[in-house]
């Protein structure tokens, strides 16, 4: 899951002792979430690169499975400086509207687009914000017109915060 705290040590590690936190900076928008730095879970694949292992609840223009290149301080904390290979995967954050028929269900957000296949995490319990990955092979004319019909329908917001050409076309 995405930490929205200061650097801190790797509590929420994934099985596997080949992760390594990215921490991402970022100016807080207004009316949003107070946070401005975002960690994700990441797979080193050279000296100062790595693979985003799960999906932004804040950072825009990421998605899971891209690579960036990181900077690593003097306290051993990874700050991400830039994306240089996208994974071709999208990220769309949908959040319940409280009084709409889902209630405040990330679990009904997820049952109403498992069928696309998608991975997803919740923020938590207070904030059901569900974190989508759109992989680069999924159907996304599909995936769009049940987003579009859940806004109109009052179910969620969604914003796409990291789209690709194909997401844009379809």
């Amino acid at each position: 899951m995405s930490a929205m705290t200061s650097p801190a040590p790797d509590r929420d590690r994934p099985a596997g002792d080949q992760h390594i936190k990215i921490w991402f900076r970022f100016v807080p928008r207004e009316g949003w979430l107070p946070y401005d730095r975002e960690g994700l879970w990441a797979v080193a694949v050279g000296a100062d690169t790595a693979r985003i292992s799960n999906v932004p609840f804040l950072q825009e223009g990421v998605a899971e499975g891209d690579v960036v290149r990181f900077t690593t301080d003097p306290d051993g904390v990874h700050w991400a400086t830039e994306r240089v290979e996208p994974s071709g995967n999208c990220t769309v954050r949908v959040l319940p509207i409280p009084h709409g028929p889902l209630g405040r269900s990330a679990r009904a957000v997820h049952d109403r687009l498992a069928p696309f296949g998608l991975g997803s995490e919740a923020f938590s319990h207070e904030l059901p914000l569900v974190a989508l990955n759109v992989p680069a092979d999924a159907d996304f004319t599909a995936i769009k017109a049940t987003l579009l019909r859940g806004q109109v329908e009052g179910w969620w917001h969604f914003e796409a915060a990291c789209v690709t050409d194909n997401w844009q076309a379809a």
